[in-house]
């Protein structure tokens, strides 16, 4: 299963240790499901951890995002839909679609009030943790 994880989640995951964010980190590291990222993603990855690390003094967690970015597959984009009413965050859906994503999993309400896009879904954490466990029960 192919997915995008967004910004707001991998935070969470990394800096504050949380529960299901964590555990889809988990996933991508046992190979279960594979992170797709483009260029631009990792660059807003990386600045935002940088800006969290120097705020909240935690700079191991910083350096904990270079220790992941090896896990992520990261791709050339060409798709260039601009429909999200943060134009910051059509990177995501963009790359999505090139990447051939089953899901976006985010927090981001600018996000997460499309819903699917070229039959990409975007989802919260607690959903897809639930769409998860479907597929490996089925």
């Amino acid at each position: 299963m192919r997915i995008i994880i967004d910004t707001n989640v991998l935070v969470s995951a990394i800096f504050f240790n949380g529960g299901l964010p964590k555990d889809i980190l988990d996933l991508v590291e046992l190979g279960k499901i594979k992170h797709i990222a483009s260029q631009e993603i990792i660059q807003e990855y990386k600045d935002t951890f940088a800006r969290i690390a120097i705020r909240e003094e935690r700079y191991d967690k910083a350096v904990a995002l270079n220790k992941f970015i090896p896990k992520i597959e990261i791709i050339k984009t060409t798709t260039n839909l601009q429909i999200c009413r943060d134009p910051d965050d059509d990177k995501f859906i963009n790359c999505a679609i090139d990447g051939k994503c089953k899901y976006i999993v985010s927090g981001d309400k600018d996000l997460l009030v499309l819903e699917n896009v070229e039959n990409v879904e975007i989802i919260t954490i607690r959903d897809f943790m639930e769409e998860y466990k479907k597929t490996i029960e089925n």
